[in-house]
């Protein structure tokens, strides 16, 4: 795991895949830096990519605060199946069986269905696109579901359709911004499999 910056209040490091984020990066945060260390937002377990924790109760709250007004912006990288269009700007409603832990889009509102938005941009296009994602509501899945329900499943996320045999989905946060007192801070990073990319845009 790497830690990208860290003060007394925060700690910004890049989660590897096979890492959860509310238990197992957080103890390996621990170890690394000490003292507590808070969770304020989510990546699933087998995405990789900047995730920013805070040190202290205050920094949590403010964190928090971010995520919940939307001024914490995740912006990500995802390699999927398909030709897509140049840009896009999509929303869904969900839902999440928690029973077989997947996410569906749904037609209509009932109990458990959340609201789910993003927009993209096209990086490059072909039989897989590389595509630039920014999210504008955190759901369980959602990258995954939104691009695979319209027919372009990530490159190796085979729980939503992928045909190929790669162990994980090409899907990476390279980007995260956020107020912090009174200051702006942004911080980013490439995946590998970006950079070794030949056509990257």
């Amino acid at each position: 795991m790497q830690v990208l910056f860290k003060n007394k209040d925060l700690a910004v490091i890049i989660k590897p895949v096979g890492l959860d984020s509310e238990k197992g990066v957080p103890d390996e945060l621990k170890n690394a830096v000490g003292g507590e260390i808070f969770t304020v937002h989510r990546l699933d377990k087998n995405v990789s990519g900047i995730m920013v924790y805070a040190r202290n109760k205050s920094a949590a709250a403010e964190l928090s605060r971010a995520v919940i007004d939307g001024s914490m912006i995740k912006e990500y990288l995802a390699l999927v199946h398909g030709d897509l269009p140049e840009r896009g700007d999509w929303e869904d409603l969900l839902f999440k069986d928690s029973t077989k832990n997947k996410v569906f889009v749904v037609k209509r509102e009932r109990r458990g269905v959340k609201s789910a938005r993003l927009e993209f941009k096209k990086l490059r296009g072909g039989e897989t696109s590389l595509a630039e994602i920014r999210l504008h509501t955190g759901r369980s899945h959602q990258i995954r579901v939104q691009f695979a329900s319209r027919g372009f499943p990530l490159v190796g996320d085979g729980k939503y359709g992928a045909k190929d045999n790669l162990p994980y989905p090409m899907l990476f946060s390279f980007r995260i911004t956020f107020p912090f007192k009174g200051k702006n801070m942004s911080f980013e990073s490439k995946p590998q499999w970006f950079k070794e990319d030949k056509n990257e845009a």
